[in-house]
C-alpha cells in the first residue's frame, strides 16, 4: 500500500512486519494515497 511521508514528501512502501515509520527521515505521521477514480454518486 502507498503511502507518503508527511515530513520529507517521498512514497514509502509498507509491509507486514515493518513499523509505521518513514525509513528516509524516521518520521511517524504517513499520509495514504487517495486514489484519482473519480466516482460518481446517484442522488434520489
Amino acid at each position: 500500500m502507498a503511502y507518503k511521508c508527511s515530513r520529507c514528501k517521498r512514497d514509502v512502501e509498507l509491509d507486514e512486519y515493518g513499523g509505521v515509520r518513514c525509513p528516509y527521515c524516521g518520521h511517524r505521521v504517513l499520509l495514504k494515497e487517495r486514489s484519482r477514480d473519480v466516482k460518481e454518486v446517484s442522488v434520489q
